[in-house]
């Protein structure tokens, strides 16, 4: 397993990104690491020509994610737009006066909870009430953190609040992204590889066979909130937190009139993007609203645009480059290889089904979204469950987690770039050891011992 070349370049992209290596470099260098080993000696292929074919499906792939990219530039200029209107300033007063300028233990720790709670809450809503994913979180966080900053809130907890919100929500529930994952992409994959084998899966018994695995990643929230990181957390100012009474003269300058245009902008926007599917139609037909209600003007488009890439620019190349590393593992052929070792070597139903996993977490994690690895993971685990006797349901709940592992806890997913995004917007929040690593901590284990569990029992 471990000289498999999808397994050692995950190795290198991890080892990597915990030396705090550049993402988008740690994911070049592990692609260029798979393909390598991947294609060398392949057809008497010499390490040159298997270094060239590397780069030739790494730079092919960078295509796929141009359009994830353009979105997220689009997402940072509407951030950018909508703090101009005074929204966000007017949002962190409210939060201030909520608890007092001069807080007691109390109702700091009462508030704290609040916050974490109701954090969660909008990363929930963002994949199926309102399916914005993380387009809220630029918005909304920035102006919180000197509110986090007064309650010493561990933004760590922060990270594992809106990361489970974007990532269990659509597993369980089949409504908004939800139902893209669960009944487009893996019940429609599940139905396609299983129809040879009489396996038929429906979006209800998905979300049964999810519900398992999904409470361990409640008990993972409810362990970083209560115990991992429960304590106080000072952040050292790099630049000084403006004060209640600073944010109070900036919201006094805050025109009601501009308000109304942010309320319709955000309406419009969130409208156009479901009737439409793009988050760039959306944040376009948002910021013409704020053109037009005199938020910005329009020589002001090129400095808006160019804040909003700075915003949201390391998110899109992270993608970008996690779809050419997504485009060189699968043209090496190295994960059905690696699962056709495992049904070679395991005979123990109990250990196929957690090496199933652990592979799926690999993938994933490389890639960056289990969107992407279902086609993938479908295709060669459906078989592999069936030759091993799970049931239905079982099966569902492997291919399921398999495809979600790995999403919390991956440098390259969007389920930990968006909260870094928000959380690091005073350069006080590591991407790695911040979100990543709290992430995949309090979600993958728990996902894997209950997918397990699950596995073991439907």
């Amino acid at each position: 397993m471990f000289s498999n070349e999808v397994v050692i370049s995950i190795i290198v992209l991890l080892a990597l990104s915990l030396l705090r290596i550049n993402v988008v470099i740690a994911l070049i260098i592990a692609a260029l690491t798979c393909g390598v080993i991947g294609f060398y000696g392949v057809d008497g292929m010499s390490l040159f020509e298997a270094l060239t074919k590397t780069i030739e499906k790494f730079t092919g792939g960078l295509g796929g994610g141009a359009e994830t990219a353009m979105n997220y530039a689009v997402l940072g200029a509407f951030a950018v737009a909508l703090s101009k209107s005074g929204v966000t300033d007017l949002l962190a007063y409210k939060v201030i006066s909520a608890f007092g300028k001069q807080p007691s233990g109390r109702s700091i720790f009462w508030f704290k909870y609040i916050v974490l709670f109701v954090l969660t809450a909008f990363a929930m809503s963002s994949q199926n009430l309102i399916p914005i994913h993380i387009a809220f979180i630029p918005i909304l966080l920035p102006p919180l953190l000197s509110v986090m900053n007064q309650l010493k809130i561990d933004r760590r907890a922060v990270a594992c609040a809106l990361t489970f919100g974007l990532t269990a929500t659509y597993m369980l529930i089949p409504a908004g992204f939800g139902q893209i994952f669960i009944e487009s992409i893996l019940v429609k994959n599940i139905n396609q590889t299983g129809q040879t084998f009489n396996l038929v899966a429906t979006t209800s018994e998905m979300t049964k066979a999810m519900a398992i695995p999904v409470s361990g990643m409640i008990l993972g929230l409810l362990f970083a909130f209560f115990v991992s990181y429960r304590k106080p957390r000072t952040y050292v100012e790099n630049v000084k937190e403006p004060t209640a009474d600073e944010v109070a003269a900036r919201v006094a300058k805050v025109k009601p009139f501009h308000i109304g245009v942010s309320i319709v902008a955000i309406i419009a926007t969130c409208s156009v993007q479901l009737a439409t599917n793009s988050t760039v139609m959306g944040g376009l037909v948002g910021l013409i609203i704020f053109a037009l209600g005199g938020v910005f003007k329009l020589k002001q488009t090129n400095d808006l645009f160019q804040d909003g890439l700075r915003l949201m620019a390391m998110i899109g190349f992270v993608m970008i480059a996690a779809s050419g590393f997504a485009s060189v593992v699968n043209a090496t052929g190295g994960v059905p290889e690696l699962v056709e070792a495992l049904r070679g070597s395991i005979q123990s139903k109990e250990m196929v089904a957690l090496l199933m996993l652990i592979v799926g977490l690999f993938i994933t994690m490389g890639i960056g979204s289990s969107f992407s690895t279902v086609p993938i993971i479908t295709s060669i685990y459906v078989p592999l469950c069936v030759s091993f006797g799970f049931s239905p349901l079982a099966t569902m709940a492997i291919v399921g987690v398999a495809a979600a592992l790995g999403d919390a806890g991956s440098p390259a997913s969007d389920s930990t770039l968006g909260p870094t995004s928000g959380l690091n917007a005073d350069g006080k929040h590591d991407h790695i050891w911040d979100s990543v690593v709290p992430t995949f901590l309090h979600f993958n284990i728990p996902l894997l011992v209950f997918g397990w569990i699950a596995a073991m029992t439907l």
